[in-house]
C-alpha cells in the first residue's frame, strides 16, 4: 500500500515509517502541509496514494487545509487525521470538508497506526456511516449529531484509535 504521512516531528514519524515499511508498505513522509500537497500531486501523476495520514496541526499549512486541497483533487481519497483533539477534529472535518474522516488520537503507537491503515473494513464502515446520516446539518451540526458521529466512528474503528 502506498501511504503519505504529513507529520512535522521526526521523533514521531520515524517509528511510523519503520513499522509500516516492516509490513511491506511504501511510505512517503513530509514535514509540513505544503510538502504534503506537492508529494500528493506527484503521486497522482504516477501511482496514487491509497491512504493519507495528516497531522491536524502542522507548519505552513494545517492538516484541514491540506485535506481540503486533496479532496478537491480526489473526493474519494482515504484520509486519516492524527490529532490530540479528536472531537474538535471531527467537528472541523464535518463543517469544513462536509464529510467524516478517520481519526486517530495522539499519542499512539506505530502498530496502532499500521493496524488502522490496514483495516479496510473500518474505511468501508466510514463510507456506510456517511450514507446513513440523514438530515445532517454539515454547516452547524448539533452537539447530539457530533456525539452520534463520534460514537459511530469509535465503533467502526473498534475503539482502538480514541
Amino acid at each position: 500500500m502506498k501511504i503519505l504521512i504529513a507529520e512535522d516531528e521526526s521523533e514521531i514519524w520515524i517509528p511510523y515509517r519503520v513499522e509500516l515499511e516492516a509490513r511491506g508498505h511504501d511510505v512517503v513522509i513530509t514535514e509540513d502541509g505544503i510538502s504534503c500537497l506537492e508529494e500528493y500531486e506527484k503521486g497522482l501523476a504516477n501511482k496514487p496514494f491509497e491512504v493519507v495520514v495528516l497531522d491536524y496541526r502542522m507548519p505552513k499549512l494545517d492538516g484541514m487545509e491540506v485535506a481540503k486541497e486533496i479532496l478537491k483533487l480526489n473526493r474519494k481519497q482515504r484520509i486519516i487525521f492524527a490529532s490530540a483533539y479528536v472531537k474538535e477534529t471531527l467537528e472541523d472535518s464535518v463543517k469544513q470538508l462536509k464529510q467524516i474522516v478517520e481519526l486517530i488520537q495522539k499519542p499512539f503507537e506505530a502498530d496502532v497506526l499500521a493496524d488502522t491503515i490496514e483495516d479496510q473494513e473500518a474505511y468501508f464502515g466510514l463510507k456506510s456511516l456517511m450514507k446513513n446520516i440523514r438530515g445532517f446539518d454539515f454547516e452547524q451540526p448539533s452537539h447530539e449529531q457530533i456525539r452520534d458521529l463520534f460514537d459511530g466512528l469509535r465503533r467502526i474503528q473498534k475503539g482502538r484509535t480514541f
